[in-house]
């Protein structure tokens, strides 16, 4: 249904209330609390001593066993070889299997380490993201969500932030979160005790110079386009005509390009390098999905959140469904990767592929594999079925947070088995740290937004976009 009447379009300023800040205070507060409880109140030393003890006499006989098997194969070239890579039993003919080494003995400290990696690459994944919602609406012509482009253009900002923590962690206790960079300070020679053949020949891409180059590299250039597009936007609010809207596509189109190749990048240096044994050729979309879903909602939040307070005045039920469409078909698309990678793994049965998920499927984390399904996929996909439930605020609202928290899973179920397998589990530490991750995002999205106009009155699609119309 088309709007009948003219629409005075109208600038808006954001005012940072005393009530909100106080809101964000508290989560700060209170997830500072939390988190110095969770780790006042880890295992002592002693007991990860002993665990570390009983790690290494595993490494030890593996060793000793896969040596065995080895020694085995080369004596009788055609009998078949058994070997146990992670305690799975594997059954090769004519094919040599490289045993996976048991891992170091992890301090601690890693488990602080561990999480801040966690928040921090996702929060940076929805910033990047962000950024992306903001580029593709100029070189896919889109009008309809005109009105909303400073929501992710706040939420981008946040972007130095997130990568400056994932430095700061690899420099920190990357020997320790990623198996390969232990191994490499090792300088093992082939043949010699404890040499690894699958990380030798990952060795000219994971080893650490390359990757603090592109720790450093790929967020630099996204923050750099950031802030040129951020510019472009707000100089055409202030002069208006068309030339920026024009220097805004070009700049998009070069910025999406980078944003797919080093998103891929950052999401193997980053996420799949910390089980540096196993690789997926969909893990960079599968992050991405994940990013971008958790954006999307983050949006509506935000939309939400303002509309409740008076601003963005022009926003009107059509926009929300649109968001709330977003959310229902990427939450399919998520869900549709992840089946994907699970069952071309499950079905071909690899071992050096299985043990990705043979980790996941044991306790603790075989609660968190199938509430990730729940969360992300089971609820968003029942709940937003219908027109009425995406136009709903409260249903959005619940939706968008079981959607937030979904992911915050699913990345806990990228890092912990890997790095922390049996050490890692869900207590004060990572709800603590989690929710003073969020009080600072949220506080510093909406200091972003209070600092320019929330409308961008001289974009050439802001008519269309405030008289948006889905149709149905």
């Amino acid at each position: 249904m088309s709007h009948g009447h003219d629409i005075h379009i109208k600038q808006e300023n954001f005012i940072f209330s005393s009530k909100t800040k106080n809101f964000c205070y508290a989560l700060i507060v209170i997830g500072a609390i939390l988190t110095a409880i969770g780790i006042f109140t880890l295992p002592k030393a002693e007991d990860h001593k002993a665990e570390g003890h009983q790690t290494e006499m595993a490494a030890t006989e593996h060793h000793t066993d896969a040596a065995a098997a080895e020694h085995h194969m080369a004596a009788e070239e055609h009998v078949t070889n058994y070997q146990n890579i992670h305690g799975i039993d594997t059954f090769r003919d004519n094919e040599q299997i490289h045993g996976v080494p048991a891992e170091h003995a992890k301090p601690i400290a890693t488990r602080i380490w561990a999480n801040l990696l966690l928040n921090a690459y996702l929060i940076l994944l929805i910033s990047a993201c962000g950024l992306f919602f903001f580029a593709l609406q100029y070189i896919a012509n889109a009008g309809w969500a005109t009105l909303l482009i400073r929501i992710p253009q706040a939420i981008s900002t946040f972007l130095p932030v997130g990568a400056l923590i994932i430095l700061a962690v690899f420099f920190i206790d990357g020997e320790n979160i990623y198996h390969w960079v232990h191994y490499e300070h090792q300088h093992i020679a082939k043949g010699a005790a404890g040499y690894d053949a699958i990380l030798a020949d990952k060795s000219w891409f994971l080893n650490s110079k390359l990757i603090v180059g592109f720790l450093i590299a790929i967020p630099l250039i996204w923050w750099l386009f950031g802030k040129k597009l951020r510019g472009l936007s707000y100089t055409e609010d202030s002069e208006g005509g068309l030339m920026f809207f024009k220097k805004s596509i070009t700049f998009s189109a070069a910025f999406t390009i980078f944003f797919g190749f080093g998103l891929s990048i950052f999401s193997w240096v980053v996420m799949m390098s910390v089980d540096a044994h196993w690789y997926s050729t969909m893990f960079s979309l599968y992050n991405f999905a994940t990013g971008w879903v958790t954006c999307i909602s983050i949006i509506a939040l935000f939309v939400l959140f303002l509309k409740r307070n008076g601003y963005l005045t022009l926003v009107t039920d059509e926009h929300i469904h649109d968001l709330g469409k977003f959310m229902f078909a990427f939450s399919i698309f998520w869900t549709y990767l992840w089946v994907s990678q699970f069952l071309l793994i499950w079905y071909a049965n690899i071992p050096e592929e299985t043990i990705y998920f043979y980790k996941r499927w044991e306790m603790p984390f075989k609660i968190n594999f199938f509430f990730n399904l729940v969360m992300n996929f089971l609820i968003p996909f029942l709940v937003l079925m219908t027109r009425n439930a995406k136009r709903n605020p409260k249903i959005l609202t619940f939706v968008a947070l079981c959607i937030i928290i979904g992911h915050w899973n699913d990345m806990y179920l990228m890092i912990m088995p890997g790095t922390l397998d049996h050490q890692a589990g869900i207590g004060a530490l990572e709800i603590g740290m989690t929710i003073l991750f969020a009080g600072v995002f949220i506080y510093w999205v909406l200091t972003a937004l209070s600092k320019k106009g929330l409308v961008p009155v001289n974009h050439p699609y802001i008519e269309e976009s405030a008289h948006h119309d889905v149709g149905v």
